[in-house]
């Protein structure tokens, strides 16, 4: 049975108000807006409501991650989520960056100067109550810019709390909406979805991505809690959703590599996650991130790690597996166990570097110097894999492009008969290409002959070939 929301004090006077405003636009044969209920489009009356009158939804999924930043506020808004505390807080987080709650989104201001030039375009949606389901965000700019009322469709009388919600998230994933769920908000509700008992064909279907995105997402976002998790200091500082918000991108190419290696070498793929997921926490580009593989640490962060953030000689142990008495296996290798131990200091300190008003200051600070001495650290060894992944890449292109050369010229051997045959054959074009490459091989082969004091059969032949001795 669907969970009923709390009615909000003023809720039956805004009922009354918006029954006597539906008789009217129903005799007026008034604008309507048509929504996801229930399985099938139903077509939703417009009216116009005071904003002041109604009340944002507290489970609103756009700042669901927003909202635990402040533990005091979030508590109130759970416990009396229609009280003005509450409201008032739901109202500022509208406006926030979902990166970075201190800031004004963009987006927020966009929408803002959208509603002062033209005005409302596209109606919200209201419960019978006056609880915002869709149009939150609109309804905070209209406050803002001093307008009184808000057009809104009215869902049915029986409307409850799992149906406002639903609504909302068909809502927000049709394409037209300007301002989308951030990334952590998405994953939130994505989750949210599969707890409610769905399948994961469903809840793909309902977010437009493939199941096997959805698994990638599910994934990420277990990382993410894990890294909390880790990120939890004796003083009780960890870090937050929002602070993954902008690392889209690089969690979800650490899942395509991670799952990749994995099936082959469990081990080496764990080392690749722990380096990563390091440098996501020292906020390193995607470019870069991507240069730590599963020997990162090894051979380029171990010997350059001061002594502040070198970890302890970790050692591999016997796990006993529950429910089978006497049967052990060996836990991670000291290799990931060691990788791991330093992802989980920086992961520390970085918690403990943000919590500024939270830790006293001296912690504070130390936390931040062993953050800039991790960045110093990796910054060479970023460079020192940099420079090998370039070396790498020029040695694999010779021989690629001898290879793509060939292909071509395979292509064109298999051309040159139906161009005979069909007499499109430009001989003396034909003739001027095949100038163009013995200049081009003897270039090759001038390089080739410089380069082999014994060459192989493939480099005789291109130096016979070419008559470059």
């Amino acid at each position: 049975m669907a969970v009923k929301f709390g009615v909000p004090p003023e809720g039956v006077r805004i009922r009354s108000l918006v029954e006597e405003r539906l008789k009217q636009a129903m005799a007026d044969g008034g604008g309507k807006v048509t929504v996801e209920w229930r399985g099938e489009q139903k077509h939703l009356h417009v009216i116009s409501m005071p904003v002041d009158m109604l009340y944002f939804n507290p489970d609103t999924h756009r700042i669901r991650a927003q909202r635990t930043l402040d533990p005091e506020r979030n508590r109130a808004l759970e416990e009396e989520p229609w009280s003005e505390p509450a409201q008032t807080y739901l109202h500022s987080l509208l406006r926030c960056r979902p990166s970075n709650p201190n800031q004004t989104d963009p987006d927020y201001i966009a929408l803002r100067d959208e509603l002062a030039d033209f005005g409302q375009k596209e109606p919200g949606i209201i419960s019978p109550d006056g609880i915002l389901v869709d149009g939150n965000t609109r309804c905070a700019a209209l406050k803002d810019l001093g307008i009184k009322d808000i057009r809104v469709g009215v869902l049915p009388a029986d409307t409850s709390r799992r149906d406002i919600n639903s609504v909302e998230l068909a809502l927000q994933l049709r394409r037209d909406k300007r301002r989308e769920y951030s990334y952590i908000n998405r994953l939130m509700a994505i989750e949210e979805e599969l707890r409610e008992g769905r399948r994961e064909e469903d809840v793909a279907r309902d977010f437009n991505i493939k199941k096997t995105t959805l698994h990638q997402d599910r994934w990420v976002y277990q990382l993410i809690n894990d890294a909390i998790g880790r990120s939890r200091t004796g003083s009780g500082a960890e870090l937050r959703l929002v602070d993954f918000e902008d690392h889209q991108e690089k969690l979800r190419e650490l899942h395509r590599d991670y799952t990749k290696l994995s099936k082959t070498d469990p081990d080496a793929a764990d080392q690749l996650k722990e380096s990563r997921l390091a440098m996501v926490v020292l906020n390193y580009p995607k470019t870069t991130v991507r240069l730590a593989e599963a020997d990162f640490h090894r051979r380029y962060l171990d010997e350059r790690l001061p002594d502040e953030l070198r970890p302890a000689a970790q050692q591999s142990a016997a796990v006993s597996i529950p429910g089978l008495a006497g049967v052990q296996i060996p836990d991670a290798t000291a290799a990931v166990k060691t990788t791991r131990a330093l992802t989980d200091a920086l992961l520390q300190a970085k918690a403990a570097s943000q919590a500024v008003g939270k830790l006293e200051a001296p912690a504070v600070a130390e936390a931040d110097a062993l953050i800039k001495s991790a960045r110093k650290t990796f910054d060479v060894a970023v460079k020192m894999a940099g420079q090998n992944a370039q070396l790498q890449k020029r040695q694999v292109a010779v021989p690629e492009r001898l290879t793509d050369a060939a292909d071509y010229v395979n292509q064109c051997a298999a051309e040159f008969a139906e161009a005979k045959a069909k007499r499109a054959l430009d001989e003396d074009a034909f003739d001027d290409a095949l100038i163009t490459l013995r200049a081009s091989l003897m270039r090759l082969a001038k390089q080739a002959g410089r380069t082999f004091s014994s060459p192989g059969d493939g480099v005789a032949w291109l130096l016979d070939a070419t008559q470059v001795k």
